[in-house]
């Protein structure tokens, strides 16, 4: 699960689909390097977005696609059907 407390950066961590959504959702800044280090609360405040819309959003796209971890089997990389 997703809370506001969490970093950008560990937000992207979990799906890096993510970036996408939030600069959908006005943050363009996701790739600075100040970013990586704040809570998607205080980037919300920054930029003047509700961020219970932006967690309801990353959280409903988290629980309904598979986990983007790799699983490694014998040198192969297998992504999670």
């Amino acid at each position: 699960m997703i809370t506001k407390d969490m970093l950008i950066g560990e937000i992207i961590n979990i799906n890096p689909e993510f970036v996408s959504i939030l600069m959908e959702c006005g943050m363009h800044c996701v790739g600075c390097p100040a970013s990586i280090g704040e809570t998607l609360e205080e980037a919300c405040q920054v930029h003047g977005i509700d961020v219970e819309e932006v967690l309801n959003m990353l959280n409903m796209i988290n629980n309904s696609t598979p986990s983007y971890e790799t699983t490694i089997i014998e040198n192969d990389i297998v992504k999670p059907e």
